[in-house]
């Protein structure tokens, strides 16, 4: 498989409120820890459940292949350009009728390269994610990334590691495995 680039999930104030709401917290000291403590968790959610938190854009390399591949990240909301890379790096436009493109009802997003050209790679530009912005996201993903924030921010002294199992509780119904 090729190779998979996006910027992280952006981290709105409102996730920074609700942490700080959910620790006590009122004063400002903290909250470049707390955001970065946030992001973490985050982080580790999108890998838990094997789906994108905030819709993004995503750039992934794959060969050329006449078969379907499948985009690494989930749901894909919209595929929005296929380019093809020639041996020497370069980019180049394909044509509409030289690749075919399909989001499944399950989110996944499929391409395959029917004329290739002088392409040795394609890559392909998507938007990915269940929600738009923090807020829109299902509550039990949120309560999750905020305890588990919350655990690292409480646990930083006394070097307790393991997250409580809750974590994972609110979060496997959105957990996708694929085999």
């Amino acid at each position: 498989m090729g190779g998979i680039t996006s910027e992280p999930a952006a981290i709105a104030p409102l996730a920074l409120a609700e942490a700080k709401a959910f620790l006590n917290v009122t004063r400002d000291g903290d909250d470049a820890v707390l955001t970065g403590h946030l992001r973490s968790a985050a982080g580790l959610c999108e890998q838990f459940i094997g789906q994108s938190l905030l819709v993004r854009e995503y750039r992934e390399t794959l060969p050329v292949a006449r078969a379907w591949q499948r985009l690494g990240a989930r749901p894909v909301h919209a595929i929005t350009s296929v380019s093809g890379i020639n041996a020497a790096g370069e980019r180049f436009a394909l044509a509409s009728d030289a690749f075919a493109i399909d989001i499944s009802a399950d989110g996944s997003g499929r391409v395959r390269v029917l004329r290739p050209g002088s392409a040795s790679r394609i890559e392909v530009r998507y938007d990915a994610g269940l929600a738009a912005h923090w807020g829109d996201l299902p509550e039990p993903l949120r309560q999750g990334i905020i305890r588990l924030a919350a655990h690292v921010h409480l646990a930083r002294d006394t070097g307790d590691a393991a997250p409580p199992a809750m974590i994972s509780a609110l979060w496997r119904p959105w957990r996708v495995v694929r085999l």
